[in-house]
């Protein structure tokens, strides 16, 4: 069973979601602070505990592109718990993440029209066949925040290589189908900061 960790006030309209593996509950508060520093909004963030990162957050099986994990299927599972937390019709549900927790996350507003709007936050985007499916199916999100480190594509690993491509033709995709829609370059690698990128995310969607 996942775990759930909440931050903020439980009666705000605004529900942010967040699928967190144990490096980013590390920073969780501070990115709950930097968006509430910045944000005069009341939000409630959830952060959504991921035991199984490559087996719960993806969408389809896919090889391993570092180490010999493989990529499972469990995407749809994950989606299915975390929609049961998203039942009050009342609230104003975003949802966001990081690495392939934000792949997940823009994935997600594909399957349901649960979440107004979505961060990807350094997703993901190298993932085999997500680039076509993003052709071939219509987003249900209003807004889009995407955001890659300016050097996350200089990597010898010639699949994650690609990352910068991806989400160049991600954003402009998004903007001929009219979604309002961001792309960000943050400055490093994907290992820096990556509760400042998400805390960014989440606050471009608030604010927009």
């Amino acid at each position: 069973m996942n775990r759930i960790y909440e931050f903020g006030k439980s009666e705000a309209d605004i529900v942010l979601i967040q699928p967190v593996d144990d490096h980013d509950l590390e920073g969780i508060r501070n990115e709950f602070d930097y968006i509430s520093d910045n944000c005069d909004k009341e939000f409630c963030l959830i952060a959504f505990k991921i035991e199984d990162w490559n087996e719960e957050l993806s969408p389809w099986n896919a090889p391993a592109v570092f180490g010999n994990e493989d990529f499972g299927n469990g995407a749809g599972e994950t989606l299915n718990r975390i929609l049961k937390i998203c039942n009050d019709s009342s609230k104003t549900y975003y949802i966001g993440g990081y690495s392939l927790a934000g792949l997940f996350a823009l994935w997600a507003v594909y399957q349901t029209d649960v979440f107004k709007a979505v961060a990807g936050v350094s997703p993901s985007m190298w993932f085999p066949g997500f680039a076509d499916y993003m052709k071939e199916n219509r987003m249900n999100a209003d807004k889009v925040y995407l955001s890659l480190g300016d050097r996350e594509e200089k990597t010898r690993n010639p699949i994650m290589a690609t990352v910068g491509d991806r989400i160049r033709e991600a954003h402009q995709l998004l903007k001929q189908c009219d979604i309002s829609c961001t792309l960000e370059w943050n400055e490093g690698n994907h290992f820096r900061e990556p509760d400042i990128r998400t805390a960014k995310g989440f606050l471009w969607l608030l604010n927009n």
